[in-house]
C-alpha cells in the first residue's frame, strides 16, 4: 500500500468538544448586552457576576478578571478596532458583531493585559468555538495570530497617524476616544498636548469607588472602621468622602446597606456642598433639587438641609427615577418630599426656594471612566437634543428661586456647549426671558481643591482631581 493511500485511509482527528471558560463566556455575554440592547456595563455586569457566583462558583479572582475583560475591552475599543481592521480582509462593518466582540476580547488580552500570548489566543479561540462555532473560530484564530505578532506600541506605530501629521486622529486612536470627543475635550481643557493626553489617559483608568457619609446619619470614621484600615482611605476633597481600595465591595459595609452612606463620586459631593455653602442673605429654609434622579446629590442635600432646619423638595421627571430618589432618601431625619414633575413645567410657584440645584441631563462625557461605552454611542448631534432642555431647566430654576437666592447649574460633561454656553445664553436672555442673575465665584466654596481655573465657574477633571468631569456654575437671582 502506498504512503498516499495509507494517509487517505487514516482515521481523522477525533472531534474535541470546546472547553467552556465561564469567565470569558460571562465577559462575552456582557459585551453582547452592551452592543445589542444599548445596555450599560455597570448595570449589566453585577447581576451576571451574582449569578456566576451562585451557579459557577465564581471567586474574587474570577470576578476581577471578568470585570477587567469587559471594561478594558470597552475602554480600548477604538484602538482595538483599528488593530483588528489592519488584520482582516474586509471592512469592520462587514464583520458580524458577535465575532467582533470575541476578537476585541482577544485583542485586549493580547495587548492590554499580562496574559501570555499563547494563553490569550488559545482561550479566545475556545470561547469562539463555544459561542460562535468551529467555522468562525478558525477566522478568530487567524486574526488573533496576526495581532499577537506585535505588542501595543508596535501596533500603534502602524495604525495611528503621527501626532504632527494629524494630532486629533493620533490621540483618538492611541487613547481610544472618538475624534469629535477628543476635539471637544481639548477645547474645554485648553492648553497643549500634555494636558489632553493626561485627561484621555485618565478616562481609560479604572475609577476608584468613592463613598459618601451622609451628615447626621454616618461619619467617615464609621465608614473607615467598617471597611478596615487596608481597604479604605479618606477622600481627597470632600469631608464626607471615603475611597475604597481596589476590589472593595460597598454593599458589604453596614452604613451603606442601611442607607446611611452611599456610593457617590467626590465631584458630585463637591457640587452639592458648594451649593449648600453659597452665601445667602435672609431666609434659608427651602431647598430644591430640580433634577434629583437617581438621588445621590438629593440625599446629601437633604442631610445638609436637615442640619440647618431646612427642607428639601426633590423633583424628578421620570416616575421610576423618582422612586429611586425616594428609596435613597428614606430614613433622612429632616423634612423632605419627593415628587415626579417636569422641571421645565414646574408645579411650584415662582420664588418658592432659597437654594436650587439643577444637575441637568447631558451627554455624560464627564463620566467616561465609569461608562466607557458612552463614548462610542454619543454623537455630536446629541448636543443639539440636550440644548433646549438644559436652557429650559436653568431658566425655570432661576424662576423657582427667590430674589437673593442661589441656583447651582451642574452637569457631568465638560463640553462647552453644555456648560458655559448654556449659562451665557440664559444670562443674556437668548432663547427666552429669564430673571436677572449674576455669577458667583464657586471656587472658594471648594476649599483645598487645586487647579479650579479662572472662575467664576468650576470645571473638575479626572486627571487633575480624580473625580468625574463635573461642571458647576452658581448664579444669584438679582431681580
Amino acid at each position: 500500500m502506498s504512503t498516499d493511500q495509507s494517509r487517505r485511509r487514516r482515521p481523522g482527528k477525533p472531534y474535541r468538544r470546546p472547553r467552556r471558560d465561564p469567565v470569558r463566556v460571562l465577559a462575552y455575554e456582557a459585551l453582547r448586552a452592551v452592543d445589542e440592547r444599548d445596555a450599560y456595563a455597570n448595570l449589566v455586569l453585577p447581576p451576571l457576576l451574582r449569578k456566576a457566583r451562585e451557579d459557577e462558583g465564581f471567586d474574587g479572582r474570577d470576578a476581577a478578571l471578568a470585570t477587567e475583560l469587559v471594561y478594558g475591552t470597552l475602554r480600548r475599543q477604538g484602538t482595538y478596532d483599528a488593530v483588528i481592521a489592519a488584520c482582516v480582509d474586509r471592512p469592520l462593518r462587514e464583520v458580524d458583531p458577535p465575532v467582533l466582540d470575541v476578537l476585541s476580547l482577544g485583542a485586549h488580552q493580547l495587548l492590554g493585559t499580562r496574559i501570555p500570548s499563547h494563553a490569550a489566543v488559545s482561550a479566545t479561540v475556545e470561547l469562539a468555538r463555544v459561542v460562535l462555532g468551529d467555522g468562525r473560530a478558525k477566522f478568530v484564530n487567524a486574526v488573533l495570530r496576526k495581532i499577537a505578532a506585535d505588542d501595543l506600541d508596535g501596533w500603534l506605530e502602524r495604525v495611528a497617524p503621527g501626532y504632527d501629521e494629524d494630532p486629533e486622529e493620533h490621540l483618538a486612536v492611541v487613547h481610544s476616544h472618538p475624534r469629535w470627543i477628543v476635539s471637544a475635550l481639548w477645547d474645554s481643557l485648553g492648553g497643549g498636548r500634555a494636558g489632553i493626553e493626561d485627561l484621555l489617559e485618565a478616562d481609560n483608568e479604572r475609577p476608584e469607588v468613592t463613598l459618601v457619609a451622609r451628615p447626621g446619619r454616618s461619619t467617615t470614621g464609621e465608614l473607615l472602621d467598617s471597611a478596615g484600615e487596608e481597604s479604605a482611605l479618606p477622600g481627597r476633597w470632600s469631608p464626607y468622602a471615603v475611597r475604597l481600595a481596589e476590589g472593595g465591595e460597598p454593599g458589604a459595609l453596614e452604613p451603606v446597606r442601611e442607607g446611611r452612606a452611599g456610593v457617590q463620586d467626590e465631584g458630585s459631593q463637591l457640587v452639592a456642598l458648594a451649593l449648600a455653602g453659597a452665601p445667602l442673605e435672609g431666609e434659608d429654609s427651602r431647598w430644591l433639587d430640580g433634577c434629583a434622579g437617581p438621588g445621590g446629590k438629593a440625599a446629601l442635600l437633604a442631610a445638609l438641609a436637615a442640619q440647618r432646619g431646612a427642607s428639601l423638595l426633590a423633583s424628578e421627571k421620570q416616575p421610576h427615577r423618582a422612586r429611586l430618589v425616594a428609596r435613597t432618601l428614606a430614613g433622612n431625619p429632616g423634612p423632605y418630599q419627593v415628587i415626579a414633575a417636569d422641571g421645565t413645567r414646574p408645579p411650584w410657584r415662582p420664588g418658592s426656594f432659597d437654594r436650587v440645584l439643577v444637575d441637568v441631563p447631558c451627554t455624560g462625557l464627564g463620566a467616561l471612566r465609569r461608562r466607557p461605552e458612552a463614548r462610542w454611542r454619543r454623537r455630536p448631534s446629541d448636543l443639539e437634543g440636550f440644548a433646549p432642555l438644559q436652557r429650559g431647566l436653568l431658566r425655570e430654576a432661576l424662576n423657582a428661586v427667590r430674589v437673593g437666592g442661589v441656583v447651582g447649574y451642574a452637569t457631568c460633561s465638560p463640553h462647552l456647549a453644555e456648560t458655559r454656553a448654556v449659562v451665557d445664553d440664559v444670562l443674556r436672555g437668548r432663547g427666552g426671558p429669564a430673571p436677572e442673575a449674576e455669577l458667583l465665584d464657586a471656587r472658594p466654596l471648594m476649599p483645598g481643591v487645586p487647579a479650579l481655573g479662572d472662575g467664576p465657574d468650576v470645571q473638575l477633571w479626572p486627571h487633575l482631581h480624580g473625580t468625574d468631569a463635573m461642571y458647576l456654575a452658581l448664579l444669584r437671582r438679582t431681580s
